[in-house]
């Protein structure tokens, strides 16, 4: 007799439950009973949907709901693809020309245009030193191929990430009802595991298809760009906003001209985020075929080679300082830049 026998009994729901005469699967607490693991004596048990399932087999169990999840995803499976592979196709086109350019040019160029991009964007001497030096440490240690198979990606997907981020971050500072909105996203977004991102995207495209580790990078870095660009542009002080109307500023006078510069800060801290979210995520998306400096750490883990996957680790850490000196030199620039204005 199970413990919630009485409940479906007294609401007189016993001939609904005995209805089910299907043979129900066992449940993880049976299995484990099984097993020999069952603890006993555990009191009242929670009504739970397997709990429940004891007493009355019409019950669906917990089984039976993830059960039904993916097969809806699967039934679903055709039409997203169909909507979805033209429209994220160019991303696959963007990523393998990337990577392409990359490994195709040579070290003895790659590394001075570079270090030249490093002191346009900072002009900083130490941080063009900085970079100058972990680029010529990374090929020392034969692994500037794949630590440019790396920044290859996060040139890509942070680059679309600013693209597509800041535009919705703008659409959302001019729209309470589109913040209220789009703020349970961004958290979804921001709070889901990195690995979960990769699930249902495993299921609509091929391992093969750089799309699939795109996809996964820009969801995951996204979020930080269009909340700093939504926080800065309504930051902007009231006052000079009337100022602005008073001129007879049009409302795109008063974006570019106004509210953007003013955001600007804020903005290029969003950029700053991004970039090491992109980062972090292309490490872990080396599990669905992503190249670069994250194939070695995960041969490491795979195959116990404590010094590779350390090796490149280090790689990691200097890409990582690299890309978030850079940029804080950059928004330095930026700060400095306003404050003279």
């Amino acid at each position: 007799m199970a413990f919630y026998d009485w409940v479906f009994d007294g609401l007189g729901l016993r001939e609904w439950c005995d209805s089910d005469t299907s043979a129900a699967p066992l449940s993880m607490a049976d299995l484990l009973a099984q097993a020999g693991n069952d603890e006993g004596g555990e009191g009242v048990p929670f009504p739970s949907l397997d709990a429940l399932n004891e007493s009355c087999g019409t019950v669906s169990q917990t089984r039976d709901l993830t059960a039904g999840i993916e097969d809806a995803f699967l039934a679903a499976k055709s039409s997203l693809k169909l909507v979805l592979d033209p429209i994220t196709q160019p991303l696959s086109w963007a990523l393998d020309g990337a990577l392409w350019l990359f490994q195709a040019v040579p070290w003895f160029v790659m590394i001075p245009l570079l270090v030249l991009l490093t002191w346009y964007v900072a002009r900083s001497f130490a941080v063009t030193v900085f970079v100058a030096l972990s680029f010529l440490f990374l090929g020392f240690i034969d692994h500037l191929d794949v630590a440019m198979q790396t920044l290859a990606i996060i040139f890509v997907c942070t680059g679309l990430s600013v693209i597509l981020g800041v535009p919705i971050g703008i659409a959302m500072s001019k729209s309470d009802t589109m913040q209220r909105a789009s703020i349970p996203v961004l958290d979804l977004l921001q709070t889901l595991p990195s690995f979960v991102y990769l699930i249902p995207l495993i299921f609509l495209f091929s391992v093969t298809e750089s799309k699939l580790y795109g996809i996964a990078i820009i969801l995951y870095a996204i979020v930080p760009i269009i909340r700093l660009t939504d926080l800065g542009i309504r930051l902007v002080d009231k006052d000079v906003i009337e100022a602005a109307d008073a001129f007879g500023m049009t409302n795109r006078q008063k974006l570019i001209k106004v509210q953007l510069p003013l955001a600007l800060p804020n903005i290029m801290a969003g950029v700053n985020q991004t970039i090491m979210m992109s980062l972090a995520m292309v490490v872990i998306a080396s599990l669905v075929s992503a190249p670069g400096l994250g194939v070695l750490v995960l041969r490491g883990i795979r195959n116990l080679e404590l010094g590779v996957g350390i090796v490149a680790g280090i790689g990691i850490v200097l890409l990582a300082v690299i890309l978030d000196r850079t940029s804080k030199a950059a928004l330095s620039r930026v700060d400095m830049g306003r404050n003279q204005n």
